[in-house]
């Protein structure tokens, strides 16, 4: 985990990756259980027999609102802002999905400050983050997300 003591720490590594979190495993319990959170039973998550058969992916793959709902966790697990008293999501520019995640395959994510601005009573940061399958020739996942963070 990096951790920054600071805003201005920050800012003097806009366009920089700082942090790259740790491996985390697609299981298919994971699938399922966001399946059944969302309501997304899509056969390409669940069914392993029709996956096996069908899929040109050869077996289930995690959805792609699962890969990126993950990359809070992510972030988290990989980069702490010491000084900050608050850090919430505002939201996210663009994501897309390049490739997919197969069940079985282990993620994480790299996460490159892009931009700084000053907010009322805090800092708006704009990351870009990209999520990486082990193994894999593209990311499953491109984003960019807005976080604000108050001191």
């Amino acid at each position: 985990m990096r951790e920054f003591s600071s805003l201005a720490g920050m800012q003097a590594l806009v366009g920089q990756e700082l942090a790259v979190s740790e491996w985390v495993e697609i299981t298919q319990e994971r699938v399922n259980i966001f399946a059944d959170a969302t309501d997304d039973h899509q056969w390409i998550h669940l069914d392993l027999e029709r996956c096996a058969r069908e899929s040109p992916f050869g077996g289930p793959v995690a959805h792609g609102f699962l890969t990126l709902s993950l990359i809070s966790g992510l972030f988290a697990r990989a980069l702490r802002m010491v000084d900050a008293k608050m850090v919430v999501n505002y939201g996210l520019n663009k994501v897309r999905f390049p490739a997919p995640v197969p069940v079985g395959s282990r993620v994480r994510a790299r996460l490159t400050l892009q931009q700084v601005e000053p907010v009322d009573g805090g800092a708006q940061l704009e990351w870009s983050v990209i999520v990486e399958r082990e193994g894999g020739a593209r990311p499953v996942c491109v984003a960019e997300l807005l976080v604000r963070r108050y001191p």
